[in-house]
């Protein structure tokens, strides 16, 4: 690569972090983290744990983007040093170790410049993630909770807090249906993209002649309520049902009615809570569930109204990727034309490359 070349391509770079630094308003950031600190040092903060566990995480999250910022332009400005070594010294190896750091660097600067797209209203929230089991049967369920573990895998992966919230077993294998948080913030405008139907292509494990089977499973992503939003729920246009937690069996499934099933009349929504012990905190629980649906609904509603007044919004329909196990090996977003042919590693969590494209392709289709 000519000296010049890499010249301009370093200038580059450096422009699109200078971009993203002041979309990321790292003075702010910093100022933000230094209010969390105090906030974090009280002698009182556990008195509250959910709030503490709020304070301590955003504290967390803000901490680590300026780390990650402030760490990538120093690779930035390091890559001109490295590059003036490998010409001065006109030695192949620390060319090419400069070269595979250009090449490491611009990756991390495209993943960086995919947080700045994460603009909506909702996009830093934590997300509520629900799956549910839709045509083909056992293979279905089967769908659902390979699902289930791709996200829990890919927040593990990231180190992001999750939380099951309810999981309804199917009888055969698989699951109907769970909802789970990832309590981390920009997980909303993160995972949103992976809203709609999925589809699955296999020989089934389920029948006995091997036949090749499509099944399918509905992925819903939901941003997590906060106070300020004043969803109001009348308690008369309630049904509450309690009932004894289901699953798979041991010790943490629970001998009481604890579990809890709320249906809102008017729109005919259900949710369910199992994975706390109290009945009231399930309860708490399964409403936060509900007013982030109903919140939802209110925003598809007003969506619907703008799409309308634009004569139509996206096109592209509810389906929006396909694991194929067989004839052959690929994992395809419908929207984005995103592929991987390893649907294991997507399966067991590699799901970044498509959140990139999907925000990419979000962004694109507002414009």
């Amino acid at each position: 690569m000519a000296v010049v070349d890499v010249s301009e391509e370093l200038k580059s770079l450096s422009s699109t972090m200078e971009s993203i630094e002041a979309v990321l308003d790292l003075d702010k950031l910093r100022a933000d983290i230094a209010v969390l600190e105090e906030q974090a040092a009280a002698p009182s903060l556990w008195d509250n744990p959910d709030e503490a566990q709020k304070i301590t995480s955003k504290l967390s999250h803000m901490q680590a983007e300026v780390r990650k910022a402030e760490a990538l332009r120093g690779r930035i400005d390091d890559l001109s040093v490295l590059f003036e070594m490998a010409e001065e010294e006109d030695d192949p190896d620390t060319r090419a170790e400069a070269e595979s750091e250009l090449s490491a660097v611009k990756k991390a600067l495209d993943e960086m410049e995919v947080r700045t797209l994460l603009s909506g209203e909702y996009d830093a929230r934590e997300a509520l993630v629900n799956i549910r089991a839709e045509a083909g049967g056992v293979d279905a369920a089967d769908f659902a909770e390979q699902l289930q573990r791709m996200y829990l895998r890919w927040a593990e992966r990231h180190g992001y807090k999750t939380e099951i919230y309810e999981t309804s077993y199917a009888e055969e294998a698989g699951i109907k249906s769970t909802t789970f948080a990832v309590q981390v913030p920009y997980a909303y405008g993160t995972l949103s993209v992976e809203q709609g139907t999925h589809r699955l292509v296999r020989i089934s494990p389920f029948d006995n002649q091997g036949r090749r089977q499509t099944s399918f499973a509905g992925v819903e992503i939901l941003p997590v309520v906060e106070q300020t939003d004043h969803v109001e729920i009348d308690e008369s246009e309630l049904r509450v049902d309690v009932y004894r937690s289901s699953g798979p069996g041991g010790q943490g499934v629970n001998t009481t009615d604890s579990a809890v099933r709320l249906t809102h009349l008017p729109t005919g929504i259900v949710v369910s809570c199992q994975n706390e012990r109290s009945q009231i905190q399930n309860k708490a629980t399964a409403m936060n569930v509900l007013q982030a649906k109903l919140l939802e609904r209110q925003r598809q509603e007003e969506r619907a109204k703008m799409d309308a007044l634009k004569d139509g919004g996206s096109s592209w329909g509810n389906q929006m990727r396909s694991y194929v196990l067989h004839p052959y090996q690929m994992v395809k977003d419908l929207r984005t034309e995103f592929e991987v042919g390893n649907p294991q590693a997507v399966l067991d969590g590699e799901i970044d490359g498509f959140l990139e494209a999907g925000i990419r392709w979000r962004k694109q289709q507002e414009k």
